[in-house]
C-alpha cells in the first residue's frame, strides 16, 4: 500500500540484539496528504538508517508500507512498516501547446469574362 504525507517528526532510532543478531528501529511521523482532516501516521523503518537520514521535516514523500500485527502475552501490536520512500513529485502540467496557425481565407474565384465572383465550394 501507499500514501503520500509530511515528514512531521523524526523520532531517534532504537536499536537491540535479537537471536538473529543486531536490529535498528526508527519512528517517523508523517501527516498524511489530501485529507480534510490531517492524520498523522507513525511508520516504522527497520535496518534502514539511510534510507531516514534522507528524509527532511516539512517535505512530502510517497511511502510504501506492510501493515503488520503480532500477539505478545495476549495483547496484539500493530505496525506500519515502510519498505520504501520516495520524493513525492509535484504534479506534472501538460505542456502548453502552440495554438495552431489561423488557415487562409480561400480566395474568391472569377467566371471567365463575366467578372462575377464564384465563391461556391463545387
Amino acid at each position: 500500500m501507499d500514501f503520500e504525507g509530511k515528514v512531521l517528526e523524526i523520532l531517534p532510532p532504537v536499536s537491540g540484539q535479537s537471536a538473529r543478531g543486531t536490529w535498528e528501529r526508527q519512528t517517523v511521523v508523517f501527516e498524511q496528504a489530501n485529507k480534510q482532516y490531517g492524520k498523522e501516521i507513525a511508520v516504522t523503518f527497520m535496518n534502514k538508517g539511510q534510507e531516514v537520514a534522507s528524509l527532511r521535516v516539512g517535505e512530502s514523500y510517497t511511502v510504501s508500507f506492510d501493515i503488520e500485527s503480532r500477539n505478545y502475552q495476549g495483547r496484539w501490536y500493530t505496525d506500519v512498516r515502510a519498505w520504501r520512500v520516495q520524493p513525492l513529485q509535484p504534479a506534472a502540467q501538460p505542456p502548453v501547446q502552440d495554438m495552431p496557425p489561423f488557415m487562409e481565407e480561400p480566395q474568391p474565384s472569377y467566371s471567365a469574362g463575366a467578372g462575377v465572383v464564384d465563391d461556391m465550394p463545387f
